[in-house]
């Protein structure tokens, strides 16, 4: 005795109907699916602008690719949560990184800005790039400088400040060159 076919579910009677190029099925799952698919958007995104061209997305998916719905795995309805739910999580990393984006560029900036200095420092001549070195860095007074040195106090300082000077120069020009604004030699 044969044993009758069993009738297709919707979910399968549809995907059949998508593959072959229906609108009409696109339009009936949108009918049926889209208040569950904006409203998983919109709770994940909340943003109900977001949610709407994501829900958009998804069912463009659909329509292009109705193989990739596979009815031995599960309900077209879960397949779709499940699609929205991947989608609208990427899409929130990818606001969040874009918003955290700022600082990220922000960092780069001051490690760039730090590594420049650090050059200019290491291009200055000697006697200055020491005298920065032993007092800056080291964190000696003028007096102790000028004695690890063997020169005066006063030429301490004197190296010391025109050290200092050429460094804010090549650090107004690297922040004119940032902006885009000025002629590059610290003038605005």
């Amino acid at each position: 005795m044969a044993t009758p076919e069993r009738t297709p579910r919707w979910d399968e009677q549809l995907q059949r109907r998508l593959a072959r190029g229906e609108e009409t099925a696109l339009g009936e799952l949108y009918d049926r699916l889209a208040p569950m698919v904006h409203g998983l958007a919109g709770r994940i995104l909340a943003d109900q602008a977001a949610a709407t061209q994501l829900t958009r997305e998804v069912f463009a998916h659909v329509w292009e690719h109705p193989e990739e719905y596979d009815p031995a795995r599960g309900t077209l309805r879960s397949w779709l949560g499940a699609l929205t739910h991947h989608r609208a999580v990427e899409r929130l990393r990818a606001r969040r990184a874009a918003e955290q984006a700022p600082g990220t560029e922000a960092e780069i900036r001051a490690v760039a800005t730090a590594a420049r200095m650090q050059y200019v420092v290491d291009s200055l001549p000697q006697p200055l790039r020491e005298t920065i070195a032993v007092t800056y860095y080291d964190g000696r007074t003028y007096r102790e400088t000028a004695r690890l040195l063997g020169i005066s106090e006063q030429a301490a300082k004197q190296r010391m400040r025109l050290g200092l000077e050429l460094l804010a120069t090549e650090l107004a020009d690297e922040r004119t060159r940032q902006d885009g604004t000025g002629d590059g030699n610290g003038e605005t």
